[in-house]
């Protein structure tokens, strides 16, 4: 199976109070198959979680693929993105 690297995401905007995180990983099945696991919430909280399986590894990959550009076209990021112009 090719692995795919697991997705962390998150969209902050202060002004509408928003602090949300999106995760995505395929996991393997005990019959061959691969299941897309999306957990989903609010930032500091312990959020929501949906397990989709696919027939094949290929199938859950573009899945993943296909939400994480959903994803980052609405706004999310990669976790340190919104740092890497600040000075602390």
């Amino acid at each position: 199976m090719n692995e795919l690297r697991p997705v962390h995401l998150r969209r902050i905007d202060p002004s509408q109070n928003m602090r949300r995180f999106y995760s995505l990983s395929v996991q393997p099945t005990l019959f061959g198959g691969a299941s897309l696991v999306r957990d989903w919430g609010r930032i500091g909280t312990r959020g929501q979680s949906m397990i989709e399986t696919f027939d094949t590894p290929a199938e859950a990959g573009d899945a993943m693929t296909r939400l994480e550009r959903r994803k980052r076209r609405r706004g999310y990021l990669d976790p340190y993105a919104s740092r890497r112009g600040s000075r602390e």
